[in-house]
Formats: structure tokens, C-alpha cells, sequence
């Protein structure tokens, strides 16, 4: 998906990178309407989902999905999410997170999104984006509506 944000940037968004818990999950269950809407944009980007699996939920939940699951390996999770986007091409995500350990990836990404959820957003991650939502849904939705990147985000 080709965005063209007047006087901020042109983004051609392939590939949307999540952060789980705290991000699409709250205590390792997926909220409310954040799974349909990533089901649904499963059908114009590959979508994935990086986590530590803190509550060993994640597989589960997103079962009879098209969402990659990535379970971190390091220590270093930063560093690790910020390399998973590296390496799918960072010019090419979108990530969204609200954590310390996002922090890299959403300065990494071609469009970072910070989601300000039940457990909060660091302010380091909210730094390191250039959006930030207030609830995973509204966040995931505006890859369905980029119209409102535009709006929000054009100088």
C-alpha cells in the first residue's frame, strides 16, 4: 500500500509488525476486535507478530490464522525487533508497539505506531514513532482507512 503523506514522507507499506502483549494483548489473550481486523488485513499484507510469549498464549490465540508468530530468542529483545524489521526491508513496515522493547523497531520502521493500551506506552516508544493511537484497534484500522494517516500526519 503506496501512502503519500504531503510535506512528511511517502510510505509503501508491505509488511505490519505488532508487539503482543500490551499491543494486540492484554495478560496473553488478544483483545476484543484487534484479531478480526488483523485477520482482515492479512488479505493486503503480511502480517506479524513478535513476542517473548510471556503467557505462553500466542499460538493459540492467533490459530487458524495467516499471522506469523515469531517467538523472541535473545535476550536483547530490542535489538531482535528491531533486526526481524531490518530484515523483512525496515522501508517496506509498518510496526506498532508500546513498550521499551519496541522502541527500535518503530524508529526502524518506515511508519511507527505507538499504542497507548491498558498497560500504558513508555514514553521512549511513543518518542520513536510517528503516531500514536489509543487502542490497538484504532491503530490496526488506519491501514484499512490510510486516508487518515494523511490527515494526521501531512505537515
Amino acid at each position: 500500500m503506496l501512502i503519500d503523506i504531503p510535506a512528511y514522507r511517502t510510505v509503501d507499506i508491505r509488511h505490519i509488525v505488532l508487539d503482543y502483549n500490551g499491543t494486540v494483548a492484554k495478560d496473553g489473550k488478544v483483545k476484543a476486535g484487534a484479531l478480526a481486523l488483523m485477520r482482515e488485513l492479512c488479505g493486503l499484507f503480511s502480517v506479524y507478530v513478535l513476542t517473548a510469549d510471556t503467557f505462553g498464549t500466542v499460538k493459540e490465540e492467533l490459530e487458524g490464522s495467516q499471522i506469523v508468530v515469531k517467538i523472541l530468542q535473545t535476550q536483547d529483545h530490542s535489538a531482535e525487533k528491531a533486526r526481524f524489521v531490518d530484515d523483512l526491508g525496515a522501508n517496506l513496515c509498518a510496526a506498532v508497539g508500546n513498550g521499551n522493547n519496541d522502541m527500535q523497531m518503530l524508529s526502524h520502521a518506515a511508519l511507527g505506531i505507538a499504542v497507548v493500551g491498558d498497560e500504558g506506552c513508555s514514553t521512549k516508544a511513543i518518542l520513536a514513532s510517528d503516531l500514536v493511537c489509543g487502542g490497538i484497534e484504532e491503530a490496526l484500522e488506519l491501514f484499512l482507512h490510510p486516508k487518515r494517516l494523511v490527515a494526521t500526519l501531512r505537515r
